[in-house]
This record gives structure tokens, C-alpha cells and sequence, in this order.
């Protein structure tokens, strides 16, 4: 395969083309679901092949993409992507420019503990069969899932500038989840929350400890069902890792995508308030936050050694001791915003166009433990397990509700609340932040999900956090 993605730049190295790039994917897929003790799914695909070609010509991108890897095939891509590129080019009114950048070579293969795709089936099921029947529908428990999505994927990259990557990674996404009910009012648990998806393997099960946490999540769910709601008009709240990494990605994630600076998003995944002149000078957050993208952590669904233009995988601080400093970019955007491109342009497959994506975004850690934070704190509530979100189109305006929450009074936890809700405006949500958990509590958390993009595109990711405290935020939910 190398042989054959570099054979087709050679067919791109023309005067006309001032920068061409290619990429070959091929995907296995599994995902397997039980609703209330019984298997209901079992899909699988395996070595699914996708094939892009993308040339820039008279300051016009044009793609195509196929999953026929044919010579045929790509001799026909070759064409359509000029073609759209030189009819593209007609309706510009600005021209995709960048300067050059030395290539680089990588190769990187990641290797699970547990290849769920070389797991014996019969294993794989049975164990999910047991979780299953544990969580099983019995007394107020009126309905259970479980869920496991395994994904390897292969990939070839080579541009006209001489760059050549290859990676194999394997990606896990497990969940299980019960509903409670009772007297017209439901409640809900899962466990591990669902940014649970992981860098990894089948061994991911065992190390996000689903078998010792069925009970919990079972006792949970129905004692939320007799649980007070908050109510205070403000309070103080410690936000779990789990949640927190959703919060991050809403509301700095995706408001720092610089193609969204300039309308990119627009009629899709929605615009920003972030602006060019707020770089170097606005207060995004408080001075303990420090917030960096990283793509060079395999320990991240994010990383990569080459992103999908050619930019080796790089940190960068977006916020750093509060202030904006930084954007997640491509090539071109970067250019255009004086900037280092970032290493965030991605493609969830070879026939996908690269969009700017979120890769590792990540939350440096503070000082302490999440106890420490907890005893430190005279009252208020620690908020985990995401249930409900919305969000503006502006990254801006906000409002998140998880499924649980533990009232804390003079520094211990002293019950739960359900469906605790808070609201916030994101640079003053961020700038309430006084307390971030240390290296002991700082952890990677994972989507599969992450939509973006016309034709739509999913992207895994990750979110590296700890625990973190923000003071007088409003919780109050009026009836």
C-alpha cells in the first residue's frame, strides 16, 4: 500500500498543482448491544477501504473520494478532484495560501492488551452477557443497556511535499446504563459516563471497572427517584472528570476551531465568539487555567504523528494562565491568522475531507486530590455524569445537567440531588474556576462522537482532566 499511495503523488507532481495530498484508510468495525438482558445488535466490518485525493490548484481546494482503490478508480479521482478544484476556483473570493513546511516520515502502530477483533467471540459476548444480566430490569429498574464499539483502523498519508505516514490504532467505546421509575418520574445511571471510549482494547472493561460498579449504578438510579433537587439560586461546584470533558469540549473545544472564525461552521456546528483580536490579550479563564491541545500523547484518541495536511503532531497552549493564546488551525487558517499551524486537521476516513478537529484537548493539572478539594470545600455540590446539554451557536451561552450530584456541607459529602443543573456564559463559567485536582486525578476522556461537517463526519477524541472547583455558579432551576 505504501507503494500504491505514493505512486498516485507521483501522478500529482504537476506545475498546475501548487500542493496535493492522499490517504487510504481501511476501517474494522464492531458493535455490540444488550437492552434489558438480551443481545439486540451484533454488526461487524472488517478491512473497510476508503481512498481521498485533494489537490490545491489556482487557490481552490478539490477532493474525491471513493472506496474503490482501483487503478481505475484513481485515475478517475485524479480528474474529479481537479475538476472540482478549477470549477471551485471560479466562485473564490479568497485564495487558500500557505507556505511550505519540511516534510516528515513517521510510522506508528498501537497494539491493545485484549485485540477485541482476535478476542474469541463466545468470550467477548459471554462477558458482555454477564453485565448484562447484572444490571437486568428487576424492581424499579425499568430498563438496561450495554453497549461495546471496537474499531482498528489502518492509514496511509503522502503529499507532494514529500511527507509519508502510516498508523494502526485501535479504539474502544464500552457503556452500560439503567433506567429507574417510579410514581411517573424516571432516573438514570451509567457507568463510566459517556466519555468513556478509550484508546485501547476489550482490556478497557476490566480497567474502567464495570463489574464492580453495577451495584452502584443500580442503587443509585432508584435512590435518585426520592432525591431533593437543588435549591439554591448559586453555589459552589466541583465538576467530575467525566463531565468536565464535555464541558471543555463545548464550550473551549469547539469555540476555539478557527475555521469557525471565519464562517466555516456556520450552517452546521455553529460559529464562535472567539474573535482574531482576542489573541494574546482576553481572559478566557481564571489564572489557574491552562488548557493545550496536544496531538502528540498516544495515550489520546487524538494523537497522531502527521495530521491529515501533513503538520507533525504538536502541544499547543491554547489558554495559558487564563489568557486566549492560541487556536486549533489548518495550514491556511493558521496563515491567514499569523499563527503556527496546529496539527488539527483530520479526516474520520480517507474519503472524508479534513476539517480543523479537536485532538487531545486537555486541561492541565492543578494541586491535590479530589477528597483534599471536597474537605476544602464549606458548601456546595460535586457534579458528575453527563445527562442533558445545550449550548448557543456562539460557544457561549450555556446549560449542562448531569444525573447525579453530591451535596457536600462543611467539607463532607452529605447526600445526592438529581438532575442538579447549572448555567453559565463561558468566559465567566471559565473565570470562576479557583481549584483544579492534580496529576493523581487527571485522566484521559473519550468520544467516538464528536460530529462536525457537510457531509457530516464523526471524530474520535479525547479530553485529558481532573476534577475542578467553580465558585457561585448559578443552579437554580425553577419549576
Amino acid at each position: 500500500m505504501e507503494n500504491k499511495i505514493k505512486s498516485i503523488v507521483a501522478k500529482l507532481q504537476s506545475p498546475d498543482l501548487s500542493f496535493a495530498d492522499v490517504r487510504i484508510t481501511f476501517t474494522d468495525f464492531e458493535n455490540i448491544a444488550f437492552i434489558n438482558g438480551n443481545l439486540r445488535n451484533y454488526s461487524s466490518s472488517k478491512g473497510s477501504p476508503a481512498l481521498g485525493i485533494r489537490v490545491l490548484m489556482d487557490g481552490c481546494y478539490g477532493f474525491a473520494g471513493s472506496k474503490d482503490l482501483s487503478d481505475a478508480s484513481i485515475e478517475r479521482l485524479i480528474l474529479r478532484a481537479k475538476n472540482n478544484a478549477i470549477q471551485g476556483a471560479k466562485f473564490l473570493k479568497e485564495r487558500v495560501t500557505f507556505p511550505a513546511i519540511t516534510p516528515s516520515i513517521a510510522e506508528y502502530q498501537h497494539q491493545p492488551e485484549i485485540n477485541p477483533f482476535e478476542m474469541p467471540k463466545e468470550e467477548k459476548l459471554n462477558y458482555l452477557h454477564d453485565l448484562a444480566l447484572a444490571i437486568k430490569p428487576h424492581g424499579k429498574i425499568v430498563h438496561s443497556y450495554v453497549m461495546a464499539e471496537f474499531e482498528r483502523q489502518e492509514k496511509y498519508y503522502a503529499n507532494t511535499e514529500g511527507s509519508y505516514s502510516h498508523t494502526c490504532v485501535y479504539n474502544t467505546l464500552p457503556l452500560m446504563s439503567v433506567v429507574a421509575a417510579d410514581s411517573g418520574q424516571t432516573q438514570s445511571r451509567s457507568w463510566p459516563g459517556h466519555m468513556s471510549a478509550g484508546r485501547a482494547g476489550f482490556e478497557l472493561f476490566y480497567k474502567q471497572k464495570f463489574m464492580e460498579n453495577t451495584e452502584r449504578i443500580l442503587k443509585e438510579a432508584q435512590d435518585l427517584l426520592s432525591a431533593p433537587v437543588i435549591t439554591e439560586e448559586k453555589a459552589d461546584i466541583i465538576i467530575g472528570g467525566g463531565h468536565l470533558a464535555l464541558q471543555l469540549h463545548e464550550s473551549v473545544g469547539h469555540a476555539t476551531e478557527a475555521d469557525r472564525i471565519f464562517g466555516q461552521e456556520i450552517s452546521y456546528a455553529g460559529k464562535t465568539f472567539v474573535k482574531p483580536s482576542m489573541l494574546g490579550i482576553f481572559k478566557y479563564g481564571s489564572d489557574i487555567l491552562n488548557i493545550y491541545s496536544d496531538s502528540t500523547d498516544p495515550r489520546g484518541l487524538g494523537y497522531h504523528p502527521i495530521d491529515d495536511e501533513g503538520v507533525p503532531g504538536r502541544r499547543v497552549d491554547i489558554i495559558k494562565d487564563g489568557i486566549l493564546r492560541d487556536q486549533q488551525t489548518s495550514r491556511h487558517i493558521a496563515h491567514k491568522l499569523g499563527l503556527e499551524p496546529s496539527s488539527n486537521m483530520k479526516a474520520s476516513f480517507a474519503d472524508d475531507f479534513p476539517l480543523v478537529r479537536m485532538t487531545n484537548l486537555c486541561i492541565a493539572p492543578g494541586k491535590g486530590s479530589l477528597a483534599d478539594l471536597i474537605k476544602n470545600t464549606e458548601h456546595g455540590y460535586y457534579l458528575d455524569f453527563t445527562k442533558t446539554w445545550s449550548i448557543d451557536d456562539n460557544r457561549n451561552n450555556f446549560q449542562f445537567t448531569t444525573e447525579i450530584g453530591y451535596k457536600i456541607q462543611r467539607g463532607e459529602i452529605t447526600g445526592i440531588v438529581k438532575e442538579p443543573t447549572y448555567f453559565g456564559i463561558t468566559p465567566q463559567f471559565w473565570n470562576a474556576c479557583d481549584a483544579i485536582c492534580g496529576e493523581e486525578e487527571w485522566a484521559y476522556h473519550s468520544t467516538f462522537h464528536c460530529g462536525k461537517g457537510e457531509p457530516g463526519q464523526i471524530m474520535r477524541l479525547s479530553h485529558g482532566v481532573a476534577p475542578a472547583r467553580f465558585k457561585n455558579i448559578n443552579v437554580s432551576v425553577k419549576m
